[in-house]
């Protein structure tokens, strides 16, 4: 299995960047794709996943509403477009890979499922948004 993020770097508040997760060695339809992020003294936490079979995704609340997922399967990877970006949005982005859903349910709710569930991880992708 093998992950790699790019197109990471130095944007300004208000900008946009377009991230990728090309993915090989695993059958890319029965999987789900996350992306999580980490700043610095900060714990890791989730952005957005994405199933390829039928392009549902989940999102977590830290970028809600201004990151957008998707996936070309023919390709095998993974996007997130982000825009307005702002300062706290600097962070490592990592995409990860499951085979199992982008949410774990309990009798009350479903919430993003946590990083200790992925087993297999690119190796990150610096953003950093000035003010």
């Amino acid at each position: 299995v093998q992950l790699v993020e790019s197109g990471g770097g130095l944007v300004q508040a208000g900008g946009s960047l377009k991230l990728s997760c090309a993915t090989s060695g695993f059958p890319f339809d029965d999987y789900v794709i996350a992306w999580f992020r980490q700043a610095p003294g900060k714990e890791r936490e989730g952005v957005q996943c994405i199933s390829p079979r039928d392009r549902s995704t989940w999102e977590s609340g830290s970028a809600r509403g201004r990151f957008t997922i998707s996936t070309d399967n023919a390709q095998a990877t993974v996007y997130l477009q982000m825009d307005r970006l702002r300062p706290e949005d600097t962070a490592i982005y990592y995409c990860a890979a499951d085979a199992a859903s982008c949410y774990v349910c309990t009798p009350y709710d479903c919430n993003f499922k946590h990083d200790d569930k992925y087993w297999d991880w690119g190796q990150g992708t610096q953003v950093t948004v000035s003010s």
